[in-house]
């Protein structure tokens, strides 16, 4: 090989390098943006917290609404899947209101809906939960559109954040949501047809959660 080949290779190789590490950078997941969690966080977590909030424990009722199957995967920035992180989801009924004593709607309660779950993500960073959508609701002057509250604690990194519907009227004017500026889009759920076994109106919600290290 004549040092001009050698050259020439030596710095195309060099340049595969510098694309390649730009790609990477490039690559990274932007982190899910944080939210507020709001004042109805659980002051006391139910006994019964499954992922499934359609049901009570000793309940024979299920709880009114769509059914939305909600699932998704924890990443950290570099995609890699994170096992073992602890997600919680809190939200509104199907009417816009929560089981929580500091709560002024005037929206019923369902006495079968559970309101609250805890689960831990798998080796593949999957979580799910089986829920229905929640309403709108107005909160003083604040119109929320439909979302769910969402508190991911990993090895060193904590989040507390909001999922949302895509194509509901209230999103694009919801304050909360519109704090997230770009990222908004980041915090709106992907929805799909139910699956064979699924309520044949139900709803598949699938939205991954990007945390930056785990």
């Amino acid at each position: 090989m004549n040092s001009r080949c050698g050259r020439f290779l030596i710095a195309t190789g060099a340049a595969a390098a510098l694309a390649a590490a730009a790609l990477a950078v490039a690559a990274e997941l932007q982190p899910t943006p944080m939210q507020t969690p709001g004042p109805f966080y659980p002051v006391v977590k139910p006994a019964d917290k499954n992922a499934d909030l359609t049901t009570v424990s000793g309940k024979q009722g299920h709880a009114e609404g769509k059914i939305v199957y909600l699932r998704g995967r924890v990443l950290n920035a570099n995609g890699k899947p994170l096992e073992g992180v602890r997600v919680e989801i809190w939200q509104a009924n199907s009417r816009g209101r929560y089981g929580h004593p500091s709560e002024r709607n005037a929206a019923p309660l369902d006495p079968n809906f559970q309101g609250y779950a805890s689960v831990t993500s798998d080796p593949q960073g999957r979580f799910g939960f089986k829920t229905v959508k929640p309403g709108a609701y107005a909160a003083g002057e604040l119109q929320r559109t439909p979302h769910i509250h969402f508190m991911v604690t990993g090895k060193s990194d904590f989040l507390v954040t909001q999922m949302y519907f895509p194509g509901e009227p209230l999103n694009e004017t919801d304050p909360i949501r519109k704090e997230a500026g770009a990222g908004a889009e980041r915090l709106t759920a992907k929805i799909l047809p139910p699956e064979p076994g699924m309520e044949p109106d139900a709803v598949i919600a699938e939205w991954e959660i990007i945390i930056a290290t785990g």
